[in-house]
C-alpha cells in the first residue's frame, strides 16, 4: 500500500484488499448515493478490484482512500482519471462519509489531488463534474480553484462541470 499523498488531517493511499467491505458500506448511505454514479453491489466490487490492479498495471484510472490522520479511519475516495477523450485533461472524483460534509476536508483532499494531477506535465487542466443538486460539492470545487463552466451531459445527465487549468507562470 502506497501513500499517494498527505494533508495536515488526511492521507490519501491506495487500498488494499481487505478493506473491501470498508469500502462497501462507504455507499450504504443513501443521501451520498443521490450525488455520486449509481451502481450495483457487484460493480462496487468490480470498481474495487480493478482500482488495486490499476495500481501496478499502470491504467490511468486511479481510486484511492481517505483516511483520518488520527486514526486511520476510513472516511471516503477519490480518483483521478482521463477525461473522456480530452487530451492533457483529468477529471478529479471523490465522495466522502457524510458525517465529514461541511468541515473542509474535502477542499483540503481536492487540492492535495489537483497537485497529483498536475504532477503529470501532459496535463494541462483538472476538470469536476457534480450533480447539479449538489451545493456543497460545488462550493468544494470553488475553493479549491475550480471555474463553473457550461453544465455538460454525461451519459444523459446534465451535471455541473467545473475546470482548472494549469498555472505556469
Amino acid at each position: 500500500m502506497r501513500i499517494i499523498t498527505q494533508t495536515p488531517r488526511l492521507i490519501i493511499r491506495e487500498f488494499v484488499p481487505e478493506e473491501l467491505e470498508a469500502y462497501l458500506n462507504h455507499f450504504n448511505d443513501e443521501e451520498l448515493c443521490l450525488y455520486i454514479p449509481k451502481r450495483t453491489r457487484e460493480e462496487r466490487i468490480n470498481i474495487f478490484h480493478k482500482a488495486i490492479a490499476n495500481y501496478t498495471n499502470g491504467e490511468k484510472l486511479l481510486i484511492y482512500g481517505m483516511y483520518l490522520k488520527p486514526n486511520n479511519e476510513f472516511i471516503g475516495s477519490c480518483l483521478i482519471r482521463p477525461f473522456g477523450d480530452e487530451p492533457n485533461t483529468t477529471e478529479l472524483g471523490y465522495s466522502i462519509d457524510k458525517i465529514h460534509w461541511g468541515n473542509g476536508l474535502t477542499t483540503e483532499m481536492a487540492i492535495a489531488m489537483i497537485a497529483i494531477a498536475f504532477e503529470d506535465p501532459e496535463t494541462k487542466q483538472v476538470v469536476a463534474v457534480t450533480d447539479l443538486a449538489n451545493i456543497g460539492s460545488m462550493r468544494v470545487l470553488e475553493k479549491a480553484g475550480f471555474k463553473q463552466m457550461e453544465n455538460l451531459v454525461r451519459a444523459g445527465e446534465e451535471l455541473a462541470y467545473f475546470k482548472l487549468e494549469r498555472n505556469d507562470k
